[in-house]
């Protein structure tokens, strides 16, 4: 555990968040009394089909042609 002032933190901002990636912890302080830690974000993989379990069926094919009642629907006709 290593302990800074608000001052020296100031001054090694960058040299604390790297220590803190590390996995060290970094204690900010008012003087002798602690105020703050510094701790690194997690960070989550981002996964792809995250709810596939939860949609049931294919889904739509966007890119097939409408029929011809979606279609007149589409375009006003009655």
């Amino acid at each position: 555990m290593s302990q800074f002032t608000v001052h020296a933190a100031k001054t090694q901002l960058s040299k604390l968040i790297e220590a803190a990636l590390a996995g060290e912890e970094v204690i900010i302080a008012r003087g002798k009394t602690p105020v703050a830690r510094l701790v690194p974000i997690p960070r989550g993989g981002f996964k792809i089909g995250i709810l596939a379990e939860h949609v049931l069926g294919p889904g739509p094919n966007f890119l097939e042609p409408l029929g011809d009642d979606e279609l007149a629907l589409w375009e006003g006709a009655d």
